[in-house]
């Protein structure tokens, strides 16, 4: 449940934003998001489902002033949840699904906004192992 996952190149990644109803706090949604994500990795894993893995994030407060730009410092949303899918399609066969669409009227009762944006996979890299053990002894 909580160990480390690899990603696949060409992968499609699926950025959903959440925003919490005054007065709903992380503590509120987080069984029914714990709920919504065990349906999508159990429901619609694998090949045919489409599901690779996923993350969620409660957003911390932090805003980077080196990597920022703009005088806006404030986020529009409380929660991130990052899918990676093998299609698009197969993201959308999989919410589309009564049982996709149950767990999800859950979480949406607590919610103002979310919203699920689509993005494909340019670049993907770690550092070489020789590079880390250097740093390490350094």
């Amino acid at each position: 449940m909580f160990g480390p996952i690899s990603i696949p190149f060409g992968a499609k990644l699926l950025f959903n934003t959440v925003k919490l109803k005054p007065g709903v706090a992380y503590d509120d949604i987080e069984l029914a998001l714990a709920e919504m994500c065990s349906v999508v990795k159990e429901t619609y894993g694998g090949d045919e489902g489409g599901f690779i893995a996923g993350q969620v994030f409660r957003f911390s407060g932090f805003v980077s002033d080196e990597g920022s730009l703009g005088a806006d410092r404030s986020a529009d949303h409380d929660v991130a949840i990052v899918t990676y899918w093998r299609s698009f399609e197969q993201h959308e066969r999989s919410h589309a699904d009564a049982v996709f669409r149950d767990k999800f009227a859950a979480l949406a009762q607590m919610c103002s906004e979310t919203k699920e944006l689509g993005y494909d996979l340019l670049w993907q890299g770690a550092p070489e192992a020789a590079a880390s053990e250097h740093r390490e002894t350094a």
